[in-house]
């Protein structure tokens, strides 16, 4: 069994759910996670921060529920309405983290979310996967090279088609996947204490224990 986040970085819920899975995933050592880009600003929904006018009144309900901190930066960066979140770009950029570290993916969307969210740099800059990427010890150059790469469009594309066969409708979603066997174990907002709970029927009725 596996754990499969269905996440998107320009997603706040899933920037609220960071902590969430932090404390799943270390409670849970023995369970790979898979991160993918679930697309959520993609073709006609990449448009001015502006045209969602419920962006400020979702954030409080987010800091509200999860803890969740959205800094000054951020707050500068969307201020006048302008900035374009662009889910494709994000998701070549998490796709260029991923190959560089697989096994620290959820880490690594994680600090993406937070230099969106906390410092306002926009994930269609390079420079701030070289900050993320620097900031975890890894090969800053490879990182930035790749997210211009072919293979990161591919992986990008990839993503959504997974996300859209796995049947996700929102994010984010957190996923038990077991040979062909799929459950969710969280949608947009859960505590790992409910994950858990999730987590524990769904092993107890498991063929495979």
């Amino acid at each position: 069994m596996r754990l499969v986040y269905v996440f998107d970085a320009y997603c706040g819920w899933s920037h609220g759910f960071s902590g969430t899975l932090r404390e799943v995933a270390s409670r849970h050592p023995e369970l790979p996670v898979e991160v993918v880009s679930g697309g959520l600003f993609t073709g006609p929904r990449r448009v001015p921060v502006r045209e969602f006018g419920h962006v400020q009144g979702a954030n409080a309900r987010i800091a509200e529920l999860t803890g969740a901190e959205f800094g000054e930066g951020y707050e500068r960066l969307i201020a006048d309405g302008s900035f374009v979140m662009d889910s494709e770009a994000a998701a070549r950029g998490v796709a260029a983290l991923r190959r560089a570290a697989p096994d620290l993916a959820a880490e690594l969307v994680a600090a993406l979310q937070r230099a969106f969210y906390l410092d306002g740099l926009s994930l269609s800059a390079p420079a701030t996967y070289r900050k993320v990427a620097e900031e975890a010890g890894m090969d800053a150059e490879t990182v930035v090279a790749d997210i211009h790469a072919p293979e990161a469009h591919t992986a990008a594309a990839a993503d959504f088609h997974r996300s859209a066969e796995l049947g996700v409708t929102g994010f984010p979603t957190l996923l038990a996947v077991d040979g062909e066997q799929v459950a969710t174990l969280a949608r947009g907002h859960a505590t790992a204490d409910e994950v858990d709970r999730r987590l524990a029927a769904l092993t107890a009725t498991s063929p495979t224990h």
